[in-house]
Formats: C-alpha cells, structure tokens, sequence
C-alpha cells in the first residue's frame, strides 16, 4: 500500500470493497505519520485511541472543537481546554463515515503566514525542511502534502488555507462565506472566517465540501443555498468559460519564477476552449490595508473572552497567596497566556475601535470594503472564473519574515480580498520553481462568485488533468 498518495475517494473504494479493513488502514497511516512529524510537526496530537480508529482518517486543524481530544488554537491560553460540544463540521465528518485522525498546528490563534507563532513548535515545509509551510492552517497543509493525512480541514480568514496549499503543493479550498457552519469553530475574526479543506486533488475537494457544506441552525451566518453535488459537475469541460485575470494581481516586487509559472498555467486554458479575458478589481491595492484595520478590529473583541477567569490559562492558579486583584487576573493572565502576535493584533483592534479613531479607520475601512464587494459583482458580469497566483513568492525560509510583521503581512497581499468578498476561491499546485536544489510548489488561484464553488471545481480539475 503506497501510504503517502491515498487520496479519500481512492482510499474509500479499497474500504468499501473490503480489499483493506479501517483498522489496517488507521494502524499503517498512524505509523507513518508518528515517524515523519518527528521532523515536520504538522500534528500537534494524533487519535491515540484505537476504539476510534473508524472509517477515514482525516486531519483537523486545532481551532476545531471535537470533544475527547483538546483544542488548544496552538496557545498557552488554551493549553489544557477539552472542550465540552463539538463543531459542526466534525459532526457531519463522523455521519459521514470519516474519524478524526489528529489536531495539526497552526500559528496562535489562526494569526500568521508561517505557522512560526504556534506556541507549540514551528511546523516544517515537507518540500524543504529549511522553508515555512505557510499559515496560519500550515499543519494540516504539510500534514497532507507529506503523506502523513489523506486530506484535513482548515480555516480561512484571510488566505490561511489557500497560501499554505501553494506552499505545499496541494489544493485547498476557501468556501463561499455562509456555505459551511463556523459553530464549533473558534472565532478570529468572524465576518472572514471560513472553514474549508486541504486535499491531494480537486475530486476529493469536491467530495469533502458536499460532505462539509449546509445550513446549520446553530449558525446565523450559515446559508440556506442549496448545495450541488459537486463531484458530478466536476467532469464538465471548461470549452467556452470566460477566464478573468485582473491586471491589478501582477504586480511589481513578485517572485519572477513565481509570476511565469502562473502565467503559463493560465495560458494552458485556451488550448483548453477557455476564453481569457483580462479585467481589472481596481480597489485591490486597499484590500490588505483594509483587512489589517478589520480582522485586529475583530480579534480585540473575539478574543476578550479568555480572560483567566472562566476557562484557559489563568494566573489564579499559580497564586499561592491568592492576594490578586481581578485586574491582576486579567492583565497577567492574558500577558502570559498570549503569544506576541495576538497581543499585537488585539491592541491593534482596540486602537482602530477607540473613540475617536473609530470614524477615521474602522468605519472608512467598512466602506471600502464594499467598494471592493462592487468590484468582483461587476468583474463576474463579464467572466466565469477569476484566476490570479495565490501569493508573490513561494514558501520562504524559516525565520526570514517573522521579526518583521509588516513584511510578513504582504504574503497574504493575493488572498485577503476574497475574504473581504465572501467569494470562494480555490488554490491549485500550477508548477514549480527551483531554489537551491530544491522543488518548490507554486500555486494558482482560482476565484468564483458567490456560492459558484462547483464552477471553479470544474476549473481546477480540468487545468489538473491537463497538467
């Protein structure tokens, strides 16, 4: 059995066949993955408890709650939390025949491009032990790309699954904001985030979100659209689809290799029947600004609730002379339990929300929002598909950005908009750059309008097989 390149639909078929049983399965992967995360750290904690060895395994990123196993957001604040309900999206996993395999790392909080400010250990790129994965879902990124997960859930809130996917190598999926439930997810920055999946191709994408999507009453975000089976719209041909590829996404200070892998993949559409159209998103130069005033807003609030006193880490505890005073309990526990990228993202949020700085950045930033909503309404009036690279550069080296945050910041420059939309958008391996010796992935970025995920589906496995 080749471990490493079992994909969820291949690997179903040998279970329902009975050519191979769940507990061979789960035994085999478990082994495989327990050697190769000495080296990678895409799992923080594996289901070690064979009783639920059952049906397939799968990964989830640790923002995720699933009761018996902690949910820690790779945070000292959240070190110990075993949460008492689960997320919705584990619950339709387990009626749908798939077990959670392991919690994998992510950067504290969902708050990274690199998975470097997990408090829990840094997680390795597979194809470069030297490079960063991407962020903040770089666990489960590498944990599929390494073979170690035949597929695994992310989240997304403003690239946080499609740039560690093109880092990777493998594909990854943002839904349409509302296609999928949050509830059970914990909450960065709640009108951005979305859960979506990581997999080693677009038919087990395709199989994972009809799996994962729908309404869920516990949820007031999540939409009542109906959802397609999208595994039978994915073998349509792209002859006669109208590409789009904005001008404004090509910009000065990328990654040249980068640039004409992109380039060449898109071009592969027309031998295809697609038509490529180029448009513009004129607002696309606000976006990281705008997203940067937004998600701090967000997260200062989101992130107010672990306050050492009713769950996480709290200060109390390791009061012996139990003299504090409850602000004592709040700063200390909150400074301690912290790492320092959410600290510097929820002052950031308190600032843009204070009085007198609220009109000038929070509500302006909510404006251009719109404006940016407006530009992909009236860009997908003339094309199908946006296509676009999923970020400037490819998986860069451990350490190079992390003490600089505003050059960090910039890696998410391609994805943030999609978010700010609320349209799905899909990244997809195109080729490869060589940096020293090694193989780097590259990935292009497939957009779609609202709740269109079956079209860029059909998009990317089309360019898939044709690649």
């Amino acid at each position: 059995m080749d471990i490493k390149n079992l994909t969820l639909i291949g690997t179903k078929k040998m279970l329902d066949d009975k050519e191979l049983s769940a507990r061979e399965l789960w035994r085999a992967l478990f082994d495989f993955a327990k050697k190769e995360n000495k080296e990678i750290h895409g799992f923080l904690r594996f289901q070690e408890d064979e009783s639920k060895w059952k049906g397939l395994p799968i990964a989830v990123k640790d923002n995720m709650l699933a009761v018996g196993m902690p949910t820690t957001c790779a945070s000292k604040i959240l070190e110990n939390y075993q949460p008492s309900y689960q997320a919705t999206v584990i619950d339709k996993l387990e009626k749908n025949g798939l077990g959670i395999f392991g919690k994998t790392n992510m950067d504290e909080f969902a708050m990274g491009s690199s998975t470097e400010s997990s408090a829990f250990g840094i997680t390795k790129n597979p194809h470069d032990l030297e490079r960063v994965p991407g962020g903040s879902s770089g666990g489960s990124a590498a944990a599929v790309a390494s073979g170690m997960a035949l597929a695994a859930l992310g989240s997304d809130t403003g690239g946080s699954i499609r740039q560690p996917a093109s880092f990777c190598g493998v594909v990854g999926l943002k839904p349409t904001y509302g296609r999928v439930s949050r509830y059970g997810l914990v909450a960065m920055a709640s009108s951005l985030d979305q859960i979506g999946t990581f997999t080693k191709d677009v038919k087990d994408a395709a199989y994972l979100l009809n799996i994962i999507s729908g309404f869920d009453k516990y949820d007031s975000t999540s939409s009542k659209e109906h959802v397609p089976n999208y595994l039978e719209l994915l073998d349509e041909d792209v002859k006669g689809l109208r590409i789009g590829v904005p001008k404004e996404y090509f910009i000065k200070g990328m990654d040249a290799d980068a640039e004409k892998t992109v380039r060449n993949a898109i071009k592969k559409y027309e031998s295809l029947g697609a038509e490529i159209v180029e448009i513009s998103l004129p607002h696309t130069e606000y976006a990281l600004a705008v997203y940067y005033i937004l998600m701090p807003a967000e997260v200062s609030s989101n992130l107010a609730r672990f306050d050492g006193i009713r769950y996480g880490y709290s200060i109390e505890r390791d009061l012996e002379n139990g003299n504090a005073t409850l602000d004592d309990v709040y700063k200390i526990s909150r400074a301690k339990g912290f790492g320092a990228e959410p600290r510097r993202r929820i002052m950031l949020g308190t600032f843009v929300l204070s009085h007198g700085y609220y009109d000038a950045y929070y509500l302006k930033a909510q404006k251009v929002r719109t404006k940016i909503i407006q530009d992909f309404n009236k860009a997908f009036e003339k094309v199908d598909v946006i296509a676009t690279p999923t970020s400037p550069t490819p998986a860069f080296k451990i350490g190079e950005k992390i003490s600089d945050p505003l050059t960090m910041y910039l890696s998410d420059i391609f994805t943030v908009s999609a978010n700010l939309a609320g349209v799905p958008a899909l990244s997809l391996p195109c080729g490869i750059v060589e940096r020293e010796g090694k193989k780097l992935p590259v990935g292009l970025q497939l957009i779609g309008k609202h709740f269109d995920e079956s079209t860029i589906l059909r998009a990317a496995h089309s360019l898939e097989q044709a690649l």
